[in-house]
């Protein structure tokens, strides 16, 4: 599942997003995807995503992929996801 797929689904499925939000995996990532800003980054990305602008969003979930360990976390979010 790549990126675009997971955030579809997750779109069009709000159970899911709340039980990803809800699972260890989900908590980890929202620390990553906070940051050193105390959330505010994430809070503009999200907020634009919802308007149509994902590239901000997108930029930051490739911030957490490109270490080993936001790899490892986002596979196993889609591996659950296919579920």
């Amino acid at each position: 599942m790549d990126q675009k797929e997971m955030i579809e689904r997750l779109k069009n499925n709000p159970r899911a997003v709340q039980s990803l939000l809800n699972s260890p995996d989900g908590q980890a990532l929202m620390r990553m995807l906070q940051g050193h800003d105390g959330g505010q980054s994430l809070d503009q990305a999200a907020s634009r995503a919802a308007g149509g602008n994902t590239a901000q969003m997108t930029q930051m979930l490739k911030n957490v992929m490109s270490t080993p360990g936001g790899a490892q976390l986002i596979k196993r979010i889609a591996q659950s996801l296919q579920k």
